[in-house]
């Protein structure tokens, strides 16, 4: 099975096309890639539909990675035609190029996110607005040309038409074998005062910041709790001013790609997500596994997604509730032992269900 993974994705900033790519290898698949980076990660897609004006840098930095990736499509056709095209997240557009340069693949669209959940999600039009209807006729469009669509849960299955849900298969987040060395080392290490905790995202609303930032002033008094906010986004400056009475917080702007794992193994706790629109309750996000593979006690929110495959190796709280994720985090901080159990506990889950060859095995099993 030769596979191309294909696309204007960016694996620094997206990594799920990274671990579906590790994983389809290890299933014995050939992968080649053909990637292009975009270089505009969510947040700056976003900027573009806030302000239109902005719309002919997307056209002309897409027109230009469209005509390499055109000109090593044709010069690797030489050599031999793909079976199968995977297009990375966020390919909306990149997935109507992989159709026509390759009409006879199948073609597999990575779709974790539709551009009208991102759209809602981020209060970018109302329910009849124009710009929400020009998501979901993207959604729709790019659905179309996809032979197999990936979505990361049964929730983000479900949400699909029933039409695409047909030629849908679920691919976990899961993550790449550098998270899961870093754990292994980390696991060495026992769980001691105080406790450091680790957020690492683009604080959109998905991610709920504003809920850890009201969780970390409620905790501003308590001297064995010590938390890393790392990344830059939508609600950071909210984030800062709710959290600016407790002293044992810091600011990172971003921790480079291939330095994160042994980053976030040196904390005791990964913090996941814990907003309350639509698309918090149907994801589980690379952070949860991440921080999992990297042997950290798991703290995030209890929906049904995150209950049902982190299972008992995370501690769950109510989305949008600051209060019961500083219980959270005050419960860990008073049992270092519990804290250790549960750090030992979520590397196995993630060990036996999320490596990637599990998240991808899927994929060829639906190929056939």
């Amino acid at each position: 099975m030769h596979i191309v993974a294909f696309g204007t994705y960016d694996v620094a900033s997206h990594p799920r096309v990274a671990v579906l790519i590790e994983g389809l290898r290890a299933c014995g698949a050939k992968v080649t890639e053909v990637n292009r980076p975009l270089g505009l990660d969510t947040a700056a897609r976003v900027a573009i539909l806030r302000q239109p004006w902005r719309l002919p840098l997307l056209v002309l930095r897409l027109l230009a990675c469209w005509s390499g990736l055109a000109l090593a499509t044709v010069r690797r056709r030489r050599h031999r035609r793909p079976d199968a095209v995977l297009v990375g997240y966020l390919g909306h557009f990149d997935v109507h190029l992989a159709r026509l340069l390759h009409p006879r693949a199948t073609i597999l669209l990575d779709h974790m996110v539709s551009a009208a959940g991102v759209a809602t999600n981020r209060r970018l039009a109302g329910s009849d607005g124009l710009k929400l209807r020009l998501m979901k006729a993207i959604d729709a469009l790019a659905l179309r040309q996809a032979d197999v669509v990936i979505v990361d849960t049964v929730e983000q299955q479900r949400a699909l038409p029933e039409d695409v849900r047909r030629r849908s298969v679920v691919c976990p987040v899961g993550a790449t074998a550098e998270w899961f060395d870093a754990g292994a080392k980390a696991l060495e290490r026992p769980t001691e005062a105080p406790l450091h905790a680790v957020f690492v995202g683009l604080f959109s609303p998905t991610h709920g910041a504003p809920v850890i930032a009201d969780a970390l002033d409620i905790l501003a008094e308590d001297e064995r709790i010590e938390v890393t906010m790392v990344g830059q986004g939508q609600q950071y400056e909210e984030a800062r001013r709710l959290a600016a009475a407790n002293p044992r917080v810091s600011w990172v702007d971003w921790v480079d790609a291939e330095e994160l794992p042994d980053f976030v193994a040196g904390f005791d706790v990964s913090l996941g997500i814990f907003g309350t629109v639509p698309q918090a309750r149907r994801v589980v996000p690379n952070k949860a596994f991440q921080g999992a593979a990297a042997g950290a006690v798991v703290v995030t929110s209890d929906t049904e997604p995150q209950r049902r495959m982190l299972e008992e190796a995370a501690l769950l709280v109510s989305p949008g509730s600051a209060e019961e994720l500083a219980a959270a985090l005050i419960k860990l901080a008073d049992d270092p032992s519990e804290a250790q159990r549960l750090r030992e506990a979520a590397y196995e889950q993630a060990l036996e269900h999320y490596t990637p060859e599990a998240v991808a095995s899927p994929i060829l099993e639906r190929l056939g």
